[in-house]
């Protein structure tokens, strides 16, 4: 069973292997759904080990306006430059922000049908240059941030 911050880096490191290199677009979106969406064993796997960190106390251990958050991870060679976060929301909508080098989220839902910007359980693809505010709906969701050189702009 996954339980500390190694397992889990451990896991991710396997995802954004997979991810280096490729433009973050609709194409990715779609692959990352297609073979590591709701149903896979990558899925099952990230959140159970985000569940434990959550539990144990070392995962979304900071709190704002509603919103458990946390960095986990900086950017790194072995996680392929990408940071990470991971956030705990329920029925809330979030501060907006910029990324500059686009953004991949995956949804995690908790409780309810939890949805991330109109989105369910899986994976969302945020291309460089977009912005948005983001929000779960109709319930409480996990949604772990990956963000290339961990740049992120708060508006």
């Amino acid at each position: 069973m996954t339980t500390g911050p190694d397992d889990l880096r451990t896991l991710l490191r396997e995802v954004t292997r997979e991810l280096a290199g490729r433009p973050l677009d609709a194409d990715l979106d779609h692959w990352l759904n297609e073979q590591h969406g709701a149903s896979s064993e990558t899925f099952r796997s990230l959140k159970s080990a985000c569940e434990a960190g959550v539990a144990a106390g070392w995962l979304c251990n900071r709190e704002a306006a509603g919103i458990r958050f946390g960095r986990i991870f900086k950017p790194a060679d072995d996680l392929h430059g990408f940071s990470v976060d991971v956030v705990d929301m329920k029925d809330i909508e979030g501060p907006h922000h910029l990324h500059p080098l686009g953004e991949i989220d995956l949804v995690m839902p908790l409780e309810g049908a939890a949805h991330f910007d109109g989105r369910p359980a899986g994976w969302v693809v945020c291309p460089p240059g977009s912005a948005h505010r983001p929000t779960v709906r109709d319930g409480r969701a996990l949604v772990l941030y990956l963000l290339p050189e961990g740049r992120i702009q708060f508006t």
